[in-house]
């Protein structure tokens, strides 16, 4: 599998073949998410203190937030825009 380091913002990256989903913050299930996360000490704040705009869940079931939109995450997971090579 081709992998390589999503930038999610501040000079974050995530492993891309490690996301599993790139959802928006504002509903109540993903606020649950992001309780449940929280609780099991597996929620990464990639924010820097900003607004959270997407929340990225892994195949390890960490969830991290990002002040980065949920579309400009995804169209660079799509198009590697933002990329860095690993």
């Amino acid at each position: 599998m081709n992998s390589f380091l999503l930038n999610i913002g501040f000079g974050n990256v995530v492993a891309s073949h490690r996301v599993v989903a790139i959802v928006t913050p504002g509903s109540a299930p993903v606020k649950r998410l992001k309780d449940h996360a929280k609780r099991a000490g597996k929620l990464v704040d990639a924010t820097q203190g900003r607004r959270t705009r997407a929340v990225i869940v892994t195949d390890s079931d960490h969830v991290i937030l990002s002040a980065v939109a949920a579309e400009t995450i995804t169209q660079r997971l799509e198009g590697r825009d933002g990329a860095v090579e690993g």
